[in-house]
């Protein structure tokens, strides 16, 4: 393992962006956000203070770098963009004719990623990567990506990936692993291509006391972690639970807004439709052109368990259901892999401030 100082952070970012996009965590608007990023925008020493359907970020004194937990971004809104056009099509009499969207821009690079979304990519490439059929959007965005991941020093309030075993140090799933320790990073690559990002970096190779003080940092890190869950009888507490009246409960608070699944790392439901501008249509010709675009949904949407015929999810009661169940149960059984990372996200911006944790317990009371 390898060690960088504080003050050469900047040279890993000059190599990075020689080929690519640094994407990683800045302030906008009094959130950690992610964006497109110089070393100079990480917001060094701020705190992030989160509750139950609150989020606070304040100038604290802590002396990291990364002294703050995950915001409410996530690749996710990279490499699965909230809206994005699929290809291009033009029909003409009887004959269609698709064309692939091309993408000229610079690979991603992703700075501080955290253990829990470590694992909600991990899900994400094998629910786009490795099914029937490849989602050809995802892999030219994930083509040739990096990830830099980071392990925590601070967990967020709501977090408790400890519980589901996702963090909150990073294990797997990396280019290249940063710690942050007192006065220096430790280094591992985790591929070759981060192998090759460590050469011409001013490294010092880690000590005895560097490894002791890594794991004595992630000891703290768990220590501090305010919310757990017990993980152990899951998916089959969902399973046993269906007609439990706490989902009535729960409905009277929800408000369906979708929040949760807008910055949940792991949702991934999608609506698809063809934009066919009036530009696009030559009467004349007898030619349509248009576009596939694909934009997120969220099964809190009534219109998302609509087909010919009905509802299949006309209450808010089973829409809810459906989300945590998904989450808890479904996608272990579908993917192999949880559906909640335990990053505490839904939790903080829930304006209701419904908490998964607190829900996923009272289930257990058996009525």
């Amino acid at each position: 393992m390898k060690k960088l100082k504080k003050e050469h952070l900047s040279f890993l970012f000059d190599r990075l962006n020689e080929s690519h996009r640094v994407i990683g965590p800045k302030s906008e608007s009094g959130v950690i956000v992610l964006g497109e990023i110089d070393v100079h925008d990480i917001p060094a020493g701020y705190e992030d203070h989160q509750k139950a359907g609150s989020y606070r970020l304040l100038k604290g004194e802590r002396p990291e770098i990364f002294s703050f937990s995950a915001g409410p971004d996530s690749f996710k809104r990279f490499l699965h963009p909230p809206v994005s056009e699929m290809f291009a099509f033009k029909r003409s009499g009887a004959s269609i004719t698709i064309t692939p969207l091309s993408r000229e821009e610079k690979p991603l690079a992703f700075v501080g990623i955290r253990a829990c979304d470590l694992l909600a990519l991990k899900l994400y490439d094998r629910v786009f990567l490795e099914g029937p059929d490849k989602d050809q959007l995802y892999e030219l965005l994930r083509r040739d990506s990096l990830v830099i991941a980071l392990d925590c020093s601070y967990p967020g309030d709501n977090c408790f990936c400890h519980s589901m075993g996702t963090g909150p140090s990073v294990t797997d799933g990396f280019d290249m692993a940063l710690t942050e320790l007192d006065d220096s990073f430790l280094l591992e690559a985790g591929t070759v291509a981060g192998q090759r990002l460590l050469g011409g970096l001013p490294l010092e190779e880690a000590t005895e006391g560097d490894i002791e003080e890594r794991a004595a940092r992630t000891e703290r890190c768990m220590g501090m972690m305010k919310k757990s869950i017990r993980a152990d009888e899951l998916p089959g507490l969902i399973y046993r639970s269906l007609d439990h009246p706490r989902w009535t409960d729960i409905a009277e608070r929800d408000l369906e807004c979708g929040n949760c699944t807008q910055v949940c790392p792991t949702c991934f439901c999608n609506s698809r439709y063809d934009l066919v501008r009036l530009s696009g249509i030559s009467t004349r010709s007898r030619e349509v052109s248009g576009t596939r675009v694909r934009k997120w949904d969220s099964c809190f949407s009534r219109n998302f368990g609509r087909v010919y015929g009905g509802n299949f999810r006309p209450s808010r009661r089973a829409r809810y259901r459906q989300w945590m169940s998904h989450k808890l149960a479904y996608t272990v059984e579908q993917f192999g892999l949880p559906g909640c990372v335990g990053c505490g996200r839904c939790i903080t911006w829930c304006p209701a401030g419904i908490d998964i944790t607190t829900e996923l317990e009272a289930l257990r009371d058996v009525r």
